[in-house]
């Protein structure tokens, strides 16, 4: 009897190890595998160094008290700070972003393919929200003030817009050390090489004159 429950016991062990198990959640755009470790560049984000070595210097920066440059076609500008500004975020699961607004300055659509964001207002007036995916495609919204938070789920696009008259600042949370962004207009009219213009001109239901038009412009890495 004794020996049965045994058997019971690690087989009920290992089934939950397996019920459990995933892969983990990537830390880069794509990951190509290699048969040679000495091709290797990355494992799923950054190696480690010998904790022995590490110091203060490697979980500190300074400077986010510093406004970002706003004067583009936006009016908004983005300080991250994530691992490759900390060093020692590495395997954590966090970053953060300063964002700064001028007046009606936007954060344009765009998505974190990696992370939830969590958004809390230090000054001014934010008109915010996201859309949820298909097939609703619903555009949940709202106007936030000073000390307001926000939460913008993982992948979906999202958008923050100054409505106020004088510039707006805002610290966002993200769940990723890496958490990537794809700004939309840029990703899709900015993309190198082009996206061909039949293409872009079937998907957004236009004339092949607009496509080019868009493509021409001067898209702001954000």
């Amino acid at each position: 009897m004794g020996a049965q429950f045994l058997i019971v016991t690690v087989l009920l062990a290992l089934a939950s190890s397996l019920a459990f198990a995933s892969d983990p959640s990537p830390l880069q755009d794509f990951c190509v595998a290699v048969d040679d470790p000495k091709d290797a560049l990355f494992v799923n984000g950054k190696f480690c160094k010998d904790p022995k070595l590490a110091t203060a210097e490697d979980f500190f920066l300074k400077g986010l008290d510093i406004a970002g440059n706003t004067s583009n076609k936006v009016g908004s500008n983005v300080t991250q700070v994530n691992v490759a500004q900390i060093a020692g975020l590495n395997t954590l699961g966090i970053s953060l972003a300063r964002i700064d607004y001028a007046p009606y300055g936007l954060n344009p659509p765009h998505t974190h393919p990696r992370a939830t964001e969590i958004l809390t207002v230090l000054e001014g007036t934010l008109y915010v929200g996201f859309v949820t995916s298909n097939p609703d495609n619903r555009l949940i919204t709202k106007v936030l003030n000073k000390g307001d938070v926000f939460v913008f789920p993982e992948g979906l696009i999202h958008f923050q817009f100054n409505t106020g008259y004088t510039n707006a600042v805002a610290i966002a949370g993200l769940s990723s050390q890496n958490p990537g962004v794809i700004t939309i207009a840029n990703a899709v009219f900015g993309s190198k090489p082009p996206i061909s213009d039949d293409v872009l001109a079937k998907a957004f239901q236009v004339d092949k004159k607009v496509v080019d038009y868009l493509q021409a412009q001067f898209w702001v890495n954000n």
